[in-house]
């Protein structure tokens, strides 16, 4: 397998803007930056919606700050169908809900916070990824 995207650099920064964001807003709020929760509480919460709609405007508008930037759009590739895309959307939405968040939840806020429930839910995050990717690549032959 040849690796054709090897972006230390690039992911090391990303990386690092993403952990600054979430401690900044663990700092200036006190609230845990996991992007399903954030998307799920800006749409069905009460209250308290205003700071997650702007992170959401954030993470969407990142492209167009590319743009900006560059004058060219990220390219995008994505080997997969339609379908394969949905189907993985709403299993993604499933184990989300079934394990009351997600790996940026869970992965970058709560390892950090020493969450017992973040720890077994990285190790089974990280699990199932590995027998995934084993099934598509050895057993489906993707």
């Amino acid at each position: 397998m040849q690796i054709v995207n090897f972006t230390p650099l690039a992911s090391l920064f990303g990386g690092s803007l993403i952990g600054l964001a979430a401690v900044l807003l663990m700092a200036a709020i006190g609230r845990i930056m996991g992007a399903t929760g954030i998307l799920s509480a800006a749409v069905f919460a009460e209250d308290d919606r205003a700071w997650r709609w702007a992170i959401l405007a954030g993470m969407v508008s990142g492209p167009g700050l590319y743009l900006l930037l560059t004058g060219n759009w990220p390219e995008i590739t994505v080997p997969v169908s339609t379908l394969s895309l949905i189907v993985g959307g709403v299993l993604v939405g499933i184990g989300v809900s079934y394990g009351s968040g997600c790996t940026s939840g869970h992965g970058v806020c709560g390892l950090a916070r020493l969450s017992p429930r973040s720890f077994a839910a990285v190790l089974t995050f990280m699990a199932a990824t590995a027998i995934t990717v084993y099934v598509v690549r050895h057993v489906v032959g993707g």
